[in-house]
């Protein structure tokens, strides 16, 4: 396959236009249902039908941009991922992975070469749960399996519905409340996600690539909180307190030993408090705080790790509840299911890393990604991840063009394959 080569120009000026109209200082902003988002779409749509690709929008706003394969009844080649951020966020989360997919395409077009099957670039919506409190919105209801007390969620900038925000882009809310769906499974030959990693290993390690074997799911509080009894910081001895803040302290203990344990044991996990909050209205130096709020997000590849913090969590809260005298109320329950992927693809794109002589490693992701509702919908899927130098989810983010493409590069080699 002589010739088959990313363009990095082609990756770079989409990264550029992107960043000219979500450019939101400190970072970028492009809301899931929003504006940016919205106009990420429609660049996307616009380049892939320069390249002659079809176009395809479902109910929920997903966005399929298909090549023509030799034959057109085979199954699909599917890649992509997401545009939407999070806020002040970077330019390259989700988004390296739909130009990455659309600069495969692009080359495969340039070097004359029709794949056996049709490859199709996916474009999902609202990946990023920070807007809505739902895991993985767009790719679920491509599927038709959003569940329809999704759509009442509010957004968290503006308080309105997921089915007004929708509706105001001229989609169809009811048509996904329904569960229709444009995608079916036995119609994906294999999905791959191509994404910036986004922690430190590859760039630690010097290595471009790699691919995922494994997605975490997770089980979330997003509203939780404890409430003890207000008193005067000086006045109420030790015994008598209903403290939040150190009941608090008692529970995130409790939690980290329990993640040392697993981390010994070798089970994986990620346990975090990304929010903790007394009430500013009541607090003050010389109080005893009697309400904290916080938020609790679980992770690992393994169900049975899930289960067990998930057990211990209910012990440790009972615990403290009763040697400190206060009340946990963790609110609602959220999460997601871990996700293998599939080790054929792995292997296939090894191969096509060791021929190419692209330096790759194996390893797991730690977020979830719209990866997972494939896999779980029993289409073969894994990752690339591309070696980011300042982690995900700020500013900050970076990734070498030449990375990505020796990503997309992989991604060509396995469409184009006989």
């Amino acid at each position: 396959m002589t010739g088959l080569a990313i363009d990095p120009d082609f990756c770079a000026g989409l990264f550029a236009e992107l960043l000219s109209f979500s450019q939101d200082v400190p970072g970028v902003t492009r809301a899931a249902y929003g504006a940016g988002e919205e106009r990420a779409h429609a660049l996307m749509r616009s380049t892939g039908l320069a390249l002659g690709l079809t176009a395809e929008t479902d109910a929920a706003g997903n966005l399929f941009l298909t090549m023509a394969g030799r034959d057109p009844a085979l199954p699909h080649w599917m890649v992509g991922s997401h545009v939407d951020t999070v806020p002040h966020g970077g330019n390259f989360d989700g988004a390296a992975g739909v130009i990455g997919g659309l600069a495969a395409v692009e080359a495969l077009r340039r070097a004359g070469i029709v794949p056996a099957r049709p490859v199709t670039v996916a474009v999902f919506r609202a990946e990023e749960s920070v807007w809505f409190p739902a895991s993985y919105v767009g790719s679920r209801a491509a599927f038709g399996l959003l569940p329809p007390e999704v759509l009442d969620l509010p957004r968290a900038d503006t308080g309105r519905s997921l089915r007004d925000h929708m509706a105001d882009l001229g989609l169809r809310p009811e048509a996904v409340a329904r569960g229709e769906r444009l995608l079916d499974p036995a119609r994906i030959h294999g999905f791959v996600e191509m994404h910036i990693e986004q922690g430190p290993a590859l760039e630690a390690a010097g290595i471009p690539v790699g691919f995922v074997t494994a997605i975490s799911g997770s089980f979330r509080y997003r509203k939780a909180a404890c409430y003890g009894r207000y008193g005067h910081s000086g006045a109420v001895a030790r015994g008598e307190r209903s403290d939040a803040v150190f009941a608090l302290a008692d529970l995130i203990a409790g939690l980290d030993a329990l993640w040392g344990t697993l981390e010994a044991e070798g089970s994986p996990a990620t346990i975090t408090l990304g929010e903790v909050a007394t009430d500013p209205v009541q607090h003050a130096f010389a109080k005893i705080p009697g309400e904290v709020r916080f938020c609790l997000d679980v992770r690992s590849t393994e169900p049975s790790v899930l289960d067990r913090v998930e057990v211990a969590l209910a012990e440790r809260v009972a615990a403290v509840e009763a040697a400190r005298s206060v009340r946990f109320v963790l609110g609602e329950r959220t999460g997601s299911t871990p996700a293998r992927m599939s080790a054929a693809l792995v292997e296939a794109l090894s191969g096509h890393a060791r021929r190419l002589g692209t330096p790759f490693r194996t390893m797991a992701s730690g977020a979830g990604h719209d990866t997972a509702t494939l896999a779980g919908q029993g289409v073969p899927s894994t990752m690339i991840f591309i070696r980011n130098q300042n982690g995900s989810h700020n500013p900050d983010e970076a990734m070498r063009i030449e990375d990505l493409c020796a990503a997309a590069t992989l991604v060509a080699h396995l469409a184009a394959e006989a």
